[in-house]
């Protein structure tokens, strides 16, 4: 600075607006090497004294300061160094003061507001850093209230890093995810502005890395193998031994705060492939058993050995369903889940395919139709649903290759076990009892529906909504029933009817209207009380036969109505039906019909979608789901053995599940039925259909997808009976089952500690699932331990597989008993904080981890 310069900044000073009470300024310049003794006395301050400070004449400064002259503002020039504090005679005098410089580093001292001059060498090492405006504003913007040479070193690799807090945490993240690019950088950055030697002290420091080769690659190897000793069951491998670290828990609340942060968790996925192959963690794993890794979730290997054995288990045959089932549950809350959800779904609908049809399949015998209806409503459905949502998984699974065993597995227990016997026994029952007579006592009938479930409601001038569903089965249905009880403030409640003969659309469609007689034309067109019901403006017709203010629609001309528009089309109506097409349109086609489950998942969306609006915008109370019939599906490629050859003349209708003709034909494999039941007794047309599950032959392809015969997957026609409650009554309210931390101590006296956690009901009706994200924090809410996910969905009544056990690792820092720390419980799904949990800690032991 030159002597302009200089006169500039100190009238500045003197200038500057006296506070606390001051009267004057007094500014002191220790010019240690004397480069302005000759030119002091050539300064212009105005209303300023300047007086020079020698090493002879401290007593003579004070004096002149405190008895002399009280008022004046004085410049003390001393042409020496500054003494230290314990040699300083004015000590007392330059605590009220301030001082001046034409040193860098003193001058950006004053601007920080730091006297401590035992931080002049810190701050020394850093002058290339503030040599930069903005790097200096930077660091002023960090607002750091207590300065201590290393807060200075972690606020400048802070800010080197690009993190805008002083954070430890943040700047090896920050380094970390670099290490992904081809250049370094950050680490150039803190190698020309910075202390390398400070950054390395500071992780030996709180991360106990002490190894003598210095490279972050070698400290991220650090941090991995360190938090992979608080999980892995079997002896960490001699080459890594070396790795692990003294401070445990701060390595293992860092790599948890990493892997799960809501952004930096890409940058660790990427990270951990590099890394899992850098470190031949394959090599390893082969020696473990999956317990020995089922909590480890640092890479994504170990999710991927767990598929692959237990897809080699399950493709051959290993019965060990409940171990199975155990293993995938343990894994749905660790990191990686999200990525091999679907193969780990498809494996556990794999596995309760396999249970089920070990628990009841293998059991399946000939039993009355009666008998064996019911028991297809209450166990048999839930195999075709796991076969269902196998698929629906398999996929959209990524990794297919994995599954591959356990898909022909799957489908040869599907079709060649549970579907042949359920085939046979059920055709001989049907053979023996409804051939001349469809209609089965005690099962309600499709074609009463009207009279049975809608009726009654017209009767009492109740407004009523029917929903139809093509080839809505009942295990899907039943899926949609289930769904719908744990979303909706209402009473839901699932039963089935009988369904026609032959079971397809046209025929189905018709007999869910209201009738009085049904009959078939020569061009297969089903008429209902003289009207050909096929389209939708015929149904409609139909309905107002029966109801002045009745309406029919179809979902797709609705579905995007605007709230005004939508309210005005059923205004004033009290009869409404509804008619949705998503399964048979994808099914019934051959370039769509593998899409048939993804179907069914869509439609159970769509027809909760559909519910909301009705209720919503309408106020609807009565509301059905029913279908015109059900389906059969098969993914595997069909065998000859599967196809009948079936020439009938004069066949009125043909097609791969039935043939309709006027003549009683018997053809061996097949079942024929008479029509009287539904078109009367001068009806002389019959129905033929293949036994069991097996097709007629014809041309073209699209054969996997079939329904049209009268295997229970057809024929069992499913009726939701909805109702909304509008009232503020609880008994329908939908409520999360509660979770309840167990311990009576709420003081933590080490740094790794359990604690147990119990849900207090089964998940059953409309009590619902709860999924928490489980961690704790400081009194200014900063997260100070790892995080643990508890998905209590338990239907189990024993209490004690509602119990849940959670290692929590707190940071190693310094904590004050005196203050209090908090467990927080946080409703994931909700984004709230379901509790917060006061806790003392006290440690015995700690460090000063003090960022």
């Amino acid at each position: 600075m030159n002597l302009k310069e200089i006169t500039r900044v100190l009238q500045e000073m003197f200038n500057k607006e006296l506070t606390e009470g001051k009267k004057r300024h007094i500014v002191f310049w220790y010019d240690e090497e004397g480069e302005f003794i000759d030119e002091i006395d050539e300064l212009a301050l105005d209303g300023v004294r300047i007086w020079r400070l020698t090493e002879n004449n401290y007593f003579a400064t004070k004096y002149e300061l405190e008895k002399v002259d009280l008022n004046s503002h004085f410049l003390i020039y001393a042409a020496m160094p500054k003494p230290t504090p314990r040699e300083n005679w004015l000590i007392d005098v330059l605590k009220y003061s301030t001082e001046f410089s034409t040193d860098r580093t003193t001058v950006i001292m004053r601007n920080l507001g730091i006297k401590d001059d035992s931080l002049r060498p810190v701050f020394k090492k850093y002058m290339k850093f503030f040599k930069s405006k903005e790097r200096t504003a930077a660091f002023e913007a960090l607002n750091i209230k207590n300065y201590t040479e290393e807060i200075v070193d972690l606020a400048i690799l802070s800010l080197l890093c690009k993190v805008n807090k002083c954070s430890l945490e943040e700047v090896l993240k920050a380094l970390f995810k670099e290490m992904l690019q081809e250049e370094r950088k950050l680490w150039e950055a803190i190698e020309k502005y910075g202390d390398t030697n400070a950054f390395w002290n500071l992780v030996e420091k709180y991360y106990g890395y002490n190894l003598s080769d210095k490279s972050l690659e070698k400290l991220f190897i650090f941090f991995i193998v360190t938090s992979l000793s608080e999980t892995l069951q079997a002896p960490i491998p001699e080459a890594w031994k070396n790795y692990i670290s003294s401070e445990r828990t701060n390595c293992v609340v860092f790599m948890d705060h990493f892997m799960n942060h809501v952004v930096d968790k890409e940058h660790y996925d990427q990270l951990a492939v590099v890394f899992e192959e850098k470190m031949n963690v394959k090599s390893y794993i082969k020696e473990w058993d999956i317990n020995d890794f089922l909590q480890c979730d640092l890479f994504p290997i170990f999710d991927e050995t767990i598929i692959e054995r237990l897809a080699a288990q399950v493709s051959s045959g290993v019965e060990e369903f409940e171990q199975q089932t155990a293993v995938i549950l343990a894994r749905r809350t660790l990191h990686w889940y999200s990525q091999f959800k679907q193969e780990y779904e498809a494996l556990y609908w794999a596995i309760q395919l396999l249970k089920k049809y070990s628990d009841i399949g293998k059991n399946i015998k000939r039993d009355s139709t009666y008998n064996m209806l019911q028991r297809y409503v209450t166990d048999y459905y839930e195999i075709d649903k796991a076969y269902r949502k196998f698929y629906s998984a398999f996929d959209r699974a990524q990794y297919k290759e994995r599954l591959e065993s356990v898909q022909e597995y799957i489908e040869n227990t599907y079709i060649n076990g549970y579907l042949d016997e359920l085939a046979i026994h059920w055709s001989n029952s049907v053979e023996e009892e409804l051939l001349n007579d469809w209609r089965l006592d005690g099962i309600e009938q499709q074609t009463d529906f009207y009279r049975t479930f809608i009726q009654p409601h017209l009767s009492k001038d109740e407004r009523v909504f029917v929903i139809i569903s093509d080839a809505l089965r009942y295990e899907a249905a039943k899926e949609l029933c289930d769904q719908l009880n744990i979303e909706r403030k209402a009473s839901t409640e699932i039963t089935f009817m009988q369904g026609v003969i032959p079971s397809f659309t046209k025929l189905g469609m018709a007999s869910l209207l209201p009738h009085k007689n049904i009959e078939l034309d020569e061009q297969m067109n089903v008429i209902v009380n003289g009207i050909n019901s096929l389209t939708t403006a015929n149904r409609e017709k139909i309905l107002l036969q029966y109801h002045p203010d009745a309406i029919a629609v179809q979902y797709d001309d609705i579905i995007d109505m605007n709230r005004k528009k939508f309210r005005e089309l059923f205004s004033g109506k009290k009869l409404i039906y509804i008619y949705h097409n998503q399964i048979d349109a994808k099914g019934d086609h051959a370039a769509t019909e593998r899409e048939v489950f993804q179907a069914v998942d869509e439609t159970i969306e769509e027809l909760k979608k559909l519910i909301n609006q009705l209720v919503n915008d309408l106020s609807a109370t009565n509301i059905y789901i029913t279908a015109d019939h059900g389906f059969i599906y098969k993914r595997g490629r069909l065998q000859e053995r599967d196809k009948i050859s079936a020439k009938v003349d004069n066949a009125n209708a043909d097609n791969r599940r039935f043939i309709i003709t006027k003549k009683a034909e018997h053809i061996e494999g097949t079942l024929t039925f008479t029509m009287r039941d539904l078109f009367g007794k001068d009806n002389e047309r019959y129905v033929i259909v293949p036994r069991g599950t097996n097709r007629f032959k014809k041309q073209g392809a699209g054969a996997n997808y079939v329904h049209g015969g009268v295997m229970p997957q057809e024929i069992v026609i499913p009726v939701i009976k909805f109702k909304n409650d509008r009232s503020k009554s609880e008994k329908n309210a939908v409520r999360k089952v509660e979770v309840r931390l167990t311990n009576i101590s709420r003081k933590i006296t080490n740094m790794i500690t359990y604690l147990e956690f119990f849900q207090t009901e089964k998940v059953e009706d409309k009590k619902i699932p709860l999924r928490l994200k489980l961690y704790f924090v400081d009194e200014e809410g900063n997260r100070i331990s790892n995080e643990n996910i508890i998905i209590a969905d338990s239907q189990s009544a024993n209490p004690a597989h509602r119990t849940y056990r959670e290692k929590f690792v707190l940071r190693n820092m310094q904590y004050d008993k005196t203050k209090k720390y908090y467990l927080i419980l946080e409703d994931e799904e909700a984004e709230t904080v379901y509790e917060k949990i006061p806790f003392i800690i006290d440690l015995a032991f700690s460090n000063d981890f003090g960022f």
